[in-house]
């Protein structure tokens, strides 16, 4: 059984490289690179970029009126996740630190990078900054969390979830109390995999 999801791991460790690859054949297609973090269109692409933009009083003469009104409901849950990512970075800073976790890189999670294209107006802009800080935030608390949950409670569910996180393999089957009595301490520590990728210092 361990083999089996070892082999499964593996394979989606590659589809994800696979994936990967395929996206920097994009770069290709859509005429920009990545240099220094930044995003670089060639020029006459940058320009073609510009003549489609559509104008902000286009955008809100054509938003539909629902999407106005909500709007500000959206917006007003910058707050929770502002808090949300003061909280967990402070709290990964302390509590990692002593329990000998490798910390989370946050700028591997929070990109925030589509308000670079030259064809997304002001609001557009604002909107994906948005978007891309928000769905961030999740994926960094997510990943804070299963490492978290590696070190307290390493146990698989004995029900199906709709997502299984990155630490979530590690886990002792539900019900296995001899190998969770056992082993508890070595499972909890075992980072390895996340160390070698991306040294830490922890101390």
């Amino acid at each position: 059984m361990e083999n089996n999801l070892q082999v499964l791991i593996e394979k989606i460790k590659k589809l994800e490289k696979e994936l990967a690859e395929e996206i920097q054949k994009q770069q290709e297609i859509f005429f920009y690179k990545i240099r220094g973090g930044k995003v670089l269109f060639e020029k006459n692409v940058k320009k073609k970029h510009k003549a489609i933009v559509k104008t902000i009083s286009r955008y809100l003469s054509e938003a539909e009126l629902l999407n106005i009104l909500t709007a500000p409901v959206i917006w007003f849950f910058i707050f929770p996740a502002l808090f949300m990512d003061l909280a967990v970075t402070f709290y990964q800073a302390v509590c990692f630190r002593v329990y000998g976790i490798p910390r989370v890189k946050r700028n591997k999670y929070i990109v925030i990078d589509r308000h670079s294209l030259s064809y997304l107006n002001g609001i557009e802009k604002l909107n994906c900054a948005y978007c891309g800080y928000f769905n961030g935030v999740i994926a960094y608390v997510q990943e804070v969390a299963a490492r978290t949950e590696q070190y307290w409670c390493p146990i698989k569910h004995a029900r199906r979830t709709a997502l299984i996180h990155s630490r979530y393999t590690k886990f002792f089957e539900y019900g296995d109390g001899d190998g969770y009595r056992k082993e508890i301490e070595e499972v909890r520590r075992d980072f390895d995999d996340i160390r070698d990728e991306n040294p830490e210092r922890l101390q």
